[in-house]
């Protein structure tokens, strides 16, 4: 009995043949833009088809782009050269991609990617092009942001470190002329000069603080506070401030505002914002401060910025005066930016902002539109469950700083070295200077020293944190002027009793009090 043959089955054409209604029904159902097109040989494309997606995208109806230019949306003058240089060439095979402007519904922009393909029809004489187009323009947004952040950040820490190496330089002028006016006692056509210099010096510390604080190196003495009392605090010199360029009011939320910030610098950033919104008023305007609680789920953003979820503190200083426009608000948290007259501002009032906010935790962000004007908003974490803390005891002119304690003092700076060292004995301390931790072991070694007080730059240097540490262990009493901005307070953690810190640049009179109270605790 003959076996029967199996049937022999159909070729593979090699292309899948799907019906068509299928195929419109997919195009329908995809999430990114799909453009059919056709070429012709002057680099122009005409539209055969556009997907559902594509239509919203573009805010066309349904079916209005079918034999239209790619003129209608594509606008963007360089990347419509590059497409008609890739349309000329022959299209390449394999995907040409590239990203530009569109118009968008409204008329408005929109950023955009595309990635186009030749695909070969039957006869092939035709060419036809198929594009895929994404709307991507939230995401640029976030980039721009992000590019601007660190522009900010990376111009911060430069002025920071600028500025932490002119501490030294401010110290010694200022601690020098300091000697000098105690000499010169009496000459007034000596001391005048001499007070004119050191009035100078006291601007230039002034300065330094505020490129600390913009590199996020200032110290920051920050503590509980309430946000609403710091305000009521503030409102008639607030209202000084604005004068009679408007009307200033008020809208403080009910109850205490506990947040964790110096109440020095906010107070600082409140009186920039409010002169800001000063300059910015027409024909006796309005400024609005206002407080409220924020409640962030952790999807919000602020100026661009995630803010992290929780309850918020929300200051926010509103004008209605002239506004600003898109170039200007890109550009208006930059260092040394500003729209006033030469002379009329150093443009650092809102870098210092700024940078005073987000070393609180904080975030500030603007909305301003031309002649309708701005609102500033700051949001800043809640403290919950504490209690307003009170201010640093300052320290009194009249306290006496004379002593006969033995002092260490290590200053990597030799003259800062030298001249705090002077001044320090000139009051009676036994005083051993030292460049750094290893040169202050040596001493320690030669003149078998009982420390009295360490004073020293500790918030970063290990080997000093390490040395302090062992002679601790000897010494328990022995008392730590920390003397940069290391942070809120002396990093070692031992106790404000025996701890302190004196931001650097320091008149030479607050070096010999701090030392003096510190030992007197």
């Amino acid at each position: 009995m003959k076996k029967k043959r199996p049937r022999s089955r159909p070729r593979a054409s090699g292309v899948l043949r799907v019906p068509d209604a299928l195929l419109a029904s997919s195009l329908r159902g995809l999430g990114e833009g799909v453009v059919v097109f056709s070429a012709d040989k002057d680099g122009g494309l005409r539209i055969d088809y556009a997907n559902d997606q594509f239509c919203k995208m573009v805010g066309q109806p349904v079916g209005a782009l079918a034999g239209q230019s790619h003129l209608v949306f594509h606008t963007d003058p360089l990347a419509l050269a590059r497409l008609k240089e890739w349309i000329r060439a022959g299209m390449k095979p394999g995907l040409f991609t590239d990203e530009g402007d569109l118009i968008g519904p409204g008329g408005r922009s929109l950023f955009a990617a595309w990635s186009l393909c030749r695909v070969r029809t039957p006869g092939g004489g035709k060419r036809t092009v198929v594009g895929c187009y994404r709307d991507i323009t939230e995401k640029r947004h976030f980039e721009e942001a992000l590019i601007h952040a660190q522009r900010l950040d990376a111009v911060g820490r430069m002025a920071g470190g600028v500025a932490h190496d002119f501490n030294n330089l401010i110290s010694v002028i200022n601690g020098y002329c300091q000697i000098l006016l105690e000499r010169a006692a009496g000459r007034d056509d000596v001391v005048q000069p001499l007070n004119e210099i050191l009035r100078a010096g006291q601007k230039a510390a002034t300065l330094t603080r505020q490129l600390l604080a913009l590199g996020r190196r200032q110290h920051l003495s920050s503590r509980v506070i309430d946000l609403n009392a710091l305000i009521s605090e503030n409102r008639d010199m607030l209202a000084r401030v604005l004068g009679d360029a408007g009307t200033l009011e008020w809208s403080l939320s009910n109850g205490a505002l506990l947040v964790r910030a110096d109440p020095d610098q906010l107070q600082q950033v409140l009186l920039n914002l409010t002169l800001n919104a000063r300059d910015a008023l027409r024909d006796k305007g309005r400024v609005m401060i206002a407080t409220s609680v924020r409640e962030v789920t952790g999807a919000e953003e602020c100026g661009h910025e995630h803010i992290p979820a929780g309850r918020y503190a929300l200051l926010s200083v509103a004008d209605n005066g002239t506004g600003m426009d898109a170039e200007t608000l890109a550009h208006l948290f930059e260092p040394f930016f500003t729209t006033k007259e030469p002379g009329k501002g150093s443009g650092l009032g809102l870098a210092l902002s700024y940078g005073v906010v987000r070393q609180s935790g904080g975030r500030i962000a603007v909305h301003s539109a031309l002649l309708v004007g701005s609102t500033f908003e700051i949001l800043l974490p809640l403290v919950e469950g504490a209690r307003a803390e009170a201010g640093q005891i300052v320290l009194s002119g009249s306290t006496s700083a004379h002593g006969n304690e033995q002092v260490l003092l290590i200053e990597g700076d030799d003259v800062v070295g030298k001249m705090a060292a002077g001044m320090l004995a000139s009051e009676s301390y036994r005083v051993f200077l030292a460049r750094d931790s290893r040169e202050a072991d040596q001493v320690l070694a030669e003149q078998k020293l009982k420390v009295d007080v360490f004073v020293a730059e500790i918030g970063g240097d290990a080997a000093c944190q390490r040395l302090v540490r062992r002679l601790r262990k000897a010494q328990p009493a022995m008392r730590v002027l920390c003397t940069h901005g290391c942070g809120e307070r002396c990093p070692l953690g031992s106790g404000a009793a025996c701890e302190a810190t004196l931001p650097k640049p320091f008149a030479m009179s607050e070096l010999l009090q701090a030392v003096r109270v510190l030992i007197d605790r």
